[in-house]
């Protein structure tokens, strides 16, 4: 029984393994590009996994159970809020540690629904199902042409003076003191050079 019960726990944990990497390495972090929050995902979608096993065949109280709640509460709420798209991600490597250790599957349908998930999040961030938009906030002080019947001279004068291929643009906020909007442009991303660049006027909240 203890060689079948260990065998059972290693397939899972390679399965879990497998899949957490493949998740966060080909689909996270291949359109994000964010080491810390991948290395982050995979760490804790490990650490799920051992203590959610490691607790299935144990008797534990109600009290333990409201202290661990608490726990993670208290590091929830002590951490730096993250985006959607994180959130989602966080979400699935829960999902799929949950499932590889608690899980009542056989080995073979456990490693077909957890690459299941991992095809249908790589497609979803592709542009076979979503077009791919990025986002870039700026400030604008023709406020002129904000009103939605000057829509298409707004996205004119944004493509010339940035370069990109606007398709669609938010109005945030207005500032009719200062005359000034805050937008958020939504365009395609043409190649890695405007990408770059998107992302420095971005973090140098450059005024155009």
């Amino acid at each position: 029984m203890e060689l079948t019960l260990g065998s059972d726990f290693i397939y899972r944990l390679l399965i879990n393994t497998l899949a957490v990497v493949i998740l966060v390495r080909f689909c996270y972090y291949r359109f994000s590009q964010h080491r810390a929050n991948a290395s982050s995902f995979m760490l804790f979608g490990m650490g799920v996994f051992l203590v959610t096993s490691l607790l299935h065949s144990a008797e534990v109280s109600m009290g333990f159970a409201f202290g661990l709640f608490a726990v993670f509460s208290m590091l929830r709420y002590r951490t730096e809020s993250i985006s959607i798209k994180e959130m989602t991600y966080l979400f699935l490597v829960i999902a799929i540690a949950l499932l590889s250790s608690v899980g009542t599957m056989q080995h073979i349908e456990l490693l077909g629904l957890t690459l299941f998930i991992c095809l249908l999040t790589f497609v979803m961030e592709t542009r076979l199902v979503l077009p791919l938009l990025d986002e870039l906030e700026v400030d604008y002080e023709k406020i002129e042409n904000i009103p939605l019947q000057c829509r298409d001279a707004l996205i004119n004068d944004l493509r010339l003076r940035t370069g990109l291929d606007i398709k669609q643009v938010e109005v945030l906020s207005i500032d009719f003191l200062r005359d000034s909007a805050r937008l958020k442009l939504h365009f395609y991303p043409l190649n890695e050079d405007i990408k770059e660049a998107s992302k420095k006027i971005a973090d140098a909240d450059v005024r155009v």
